[in-house]
């Protein structure tokens, strides 16, 4: 036998005002945030002794280029003590995206930010240590943006595995050691 669990009183706990209920295709529960308002209300997220949303298992973007607005920022947050999941939208401009971090609610958002920053751009206010991640440190710009610049006319390179005989190998390897020497 299943028990449905009942969703969290969040018109009762969160400030009047403070978000939109959002209707998803995929049935998860999903509020709206402001960009100002997203600390106030992730911090009664986790600690209102009614929501407990312990746990921030994703952080994740959308670019919608060229619509206004134009990144998606989504957080899945899990209250472990009743289970139930919560997924909290913020809305941002493409200009400057920017945010207020809150690795500092959930230090599991932490690595999530830096790659949502490294692979989008969008700018996690009092992160302490917004960083590459997945891509080089040398690297310029944001690779999962739409507009990125993206070369396609480099032809594929396909290579079969090399062959070689005993022979081959052993004048391959002292040709290197020769070339060291010199």
């Amino acid at each position: 036998m299943t028990t449905e669990f009942a969703p969290p009183p969040l018109e009762s706990t969160l400030p009047v005002g403070s978000f939109t209920a959002v209707t998803t295709r995929d049935g998860i529960p999903t509020i709206q945030v402001a960009p100002d308002a997203l600390i106030p209300v992730m911090t009664l997220l986790r600690d209102h002794p009614d929501l407990r949303f312990t746990v921030c298992l994703d952080v994740t973007a959308a670019d919608h280029y060229p619509r206004a607005p134009r990144f998606a920022l989504a957080y899945h947050l899990v209250a472990t003590d009743v289970p139930y999941t919560l997924r909290v939208k913020v809305l941002l401009d493409g200009a400057s995206p920017e945010v207020p971090t809150v690795s500092g609610l959930w230090a599991s958002a932490n690595w999530q930010e830096r790659e949502v920053w490294d692979l989008f751009g969008i700018v996690f206010t009092g992160h302490p240590t917004l960083e590459r991640l997945l891509t080089p440190d040398d690297w310029e710009g944001h690779p999962l943006r739409k507009d990125y610049p993206v070369q396609v006319k480099v032809p594929v390179r396909t290579y079969e595995p090399l062959q070689l005989t005993e022979e081959e190998f052993r004048a391959n390897v002292e040709a290197d050691r020769q070339a060291r020497r010199s």
